[in-house]
């Protein structure tokens, strides 16, 4: 019943965001609202799923953002750390507000944020600051604030453009880096393993998962770690990157990573979604419709903050811009749905350059926020 729930969701989930209202679609989150509504009813899917579909999704952005990550962080890489910044300390300061002005407690408003954020990261590292049942609120604010977390950017990165009226080629054109510069062995004198590049996939995806899981110790007891996204994320950067060691070839095939990239994230969504909406009704009855709102706050504030802040200090190009807040929100299905509206994969790069620092702060600020209020 398992395999058979998970393919069902992601039927009925690519019918709802295909429905299209004035030009804009759900898309890909549309399996996040179908599963939230089975996990309602009480379909669960294994956790295997969840850490899988997060594996294939960050290791394909990172091999396809590789070839020119480093080239533009190498140039941009202070702006990029500011914006990730501004993002996620924005994120934080509308949380504090909703503790102390709002009177949301510490543990539920903290799990507000991390849901607001899209952190599983941010989640895991303020549930350890908590105990009993504040550690219970913790993932009670993630659940809540999570889908407007998901579906806010993915509309966010939709509208933005229309409004602007851009024209996406320029924006395109605007964003396109400069080739990879030709390597000292050539293409044909490489030896792949495989015609597809399976093999150098899987061994990004084995090394990202020990760098993931490499923990360092934070004020008050927790531990950090990369995790599931950030460690194979890494590693796909850095194998995108070199292309090959000695006469090994370390390429995939693109139509390879673009189906790895959407698989992984509908098995994310569906295992996200399936297991927030557990009970989700209940707690929302029992702590009443303003913390849905708290959290749609909590998300609001830094992608508009974001969002101006690259625009009028940074000066980023429009796409360089969103893609760097959709990194620097940690949203991966919103880059997911920024790649199919601007018809181009350069947009990645701006994501990955992003999402590191973002996914340290936001664990920072779950921590200290835990510490402190």
């Amino acid at each position: 019943m398992e395999l058979l729930n998970i393919f069902l969701i992601a039927v009925i989930g690519y019918l709802v965001g295909s429905l299209t209202i004035k030009g804009i679609e759900l898309g890909t989150a549309g399996v996040l609202l179908a599963a939230l509504v089975f996990g309602h009813y009480g379909v669960t899917v294994p956790a295997f799923v969840n850490d899988l579909g997060i594996a294939l999704f960050v290791t394909s952005v990172g091999f396809i953002a590789g070839p020119k990550f480093f080239r533009n962080l190498k140039g941009n890489a202070s702006s990029y750390a500011m914006l990730g910044a501004v993002v996620v300390l924005s994120g934080a300061a509308a949380c504090t507000a909703v503790i102390i002005l709002g009177g949301v407690p510490t543990s539920l408003a903290t799990g507000l944020f991390a849901g607001a954020l899209t952190s599983t990261p941010g989640l895991a590292a303020a549930a350890e600051a908590f105990s009993g049942a504040d550690s219970q609120l913790v993932a009670v604010g993630y659940g809540l604030a999570y889908p407007f977390g998901v579906v806010g950017v993915v509309l966010f990165v939709q509208i933005i453009p229309k409004l602007l009226k851009v024209n996406m080629t320029e924006e395109r054109n605007n964003i396109a880096s400069a080739p990879a510069a030709a390597k000292k062995v050539t293409p044909g004198k490489l030896f792949a393993c495989d015609s597809l590049g399976l093999m150098p996939f899987c061994t990004a995806v084995v090394l990202g998962v020990i760098i993931g899981r490499i923990s360092v110790p934070l004020p008050g007891g927790a531990q950090f770690a990369l995790g599931a996204a950030g460690g194979p994320l890494i590693s796909g950067l850095v194998f995108g990157h070199v292309a090959h060691i000695g006469r090994m070839s370390l390429k995939v095939k693109d139509h390879v990573l673009e189906v790895f990239r959407e698989f992984g994230l509908v098995l994310f969504l569906i295992a996200a979604g399936t297991n927030g909406g557990r009970g989700f009704v209940a707690v929302l009855a029992e702590h009443g419709g303003m913390l849905f709102v708290y959290g749609a706050i909590i998300t609001m504030i830094p992608l508009l903050a974001g969002f101006l802040f690259a625009g009028r200090v940074l000066k980023m190009h429009l796409l360089n811009n969103i893609g760097s807040i959709c990194g620097g929100i940690t949203s991966t299905p919103a880059l997911g749905t920024l790649i199919k509206v601007s018809g181009t994969n350069d947009i990645a790069a701006a994501y990955a350059a992003t999402y590191p620092i973002a996914l340290v702060l936001v664990v920072l600020s779950a921590q200290f926020m835990a510490i402190l209020l």
